[in-house]
């Protein structure tokens, strides 16, 4: 049986969606990011990354880092419809993947929440988290103007809507900012799939 470490709330829940979506049994472990668990011993032995999302599959095997585990999941589980079809859908589920992963979480959520990662004087933290609300902003534009003519990142629902999903549920839940038409369309689509529902209610954002 697979089993997710995951902390509730965090970019771990696109990788628990994909996994509700696929429907095979699965153990979900919660990580409380917030007291440091992830950089406890037992933790670190299984991902010595100090990050979630972590997957260890069946075999034992561990796979870490949001976009390998969505293509693998996606790969493996080839029923559950979630790899795009044709080399362009494909390539721009990996474009989504990648944009909300490195650019808007990394370099603009992460400055909002985590401004000591990139300047080391408080004095500057001000600054750091202007500077990420400009990225995470621009970037919410830029995920809006991806699904111009399409209802899904890849034409149609892929793995490549779980890491821009999470990016809607912070930008909407926890920084309460209005997305733009397009991506708020999406996110409302997302919100009512029963495998969103399910992950959500399981970390407790139902």
């Amino acid at each position: 049986m697979m089993k997710l470490y995951y902390s509730p709330g965090a970019c771990s829940l696109g990788i628990h969606m994909l996994l509700e979506e696929i429907g095979a049994p699965f153990e979900a472990v919660a990580t409380n990011l917030r007291e440091g668990a992830q950089f406890k011993p037992e933790f670190k032995a299984v991902n010595p990354k100090s990050k979630v999302p972590t997957l260890m599959r069946g075999d034992g095997s561990v796979l870490t880092e949001f976009p390998a585990i969505a293509f693998w999941l996606a790969a493996s589980f080839p029923k559950a419809g979630l790899m795009p079809e044709g080399a362009d859908a494909m390539a721009r589920a990996i474009e989504a993947t990648d944009y909300a992963v490195a650019t808007v979480h990394m370099q603009g959520f992460s400055r909002i929440f985590r401004p000591a990662n990139f300047a080391p004087s408080e004095a500057d933290h001000e600054a750091v988290k202007a500077r990420g609300t400009e990225i995470f902003t621009k970037g919410l534009q830029n995920l809006d103007a991806s699904l111009e003519g399409r209802d899904f990142f890849a034409g149609r629902f892929s793995f490549g809507d779980a890491a821009p999903f999470y990016i809607s549920f912070w930008a909407a839940e926890r920084l309460k900012m209005e997305l733009p038409g397009r991506l708020a369309a999406h996110y409302a689509a997302m919100r009512a799939r029963p495998s969103v529902q399910r992950a959500m209610a399981r970390e407790g954002l139902a």
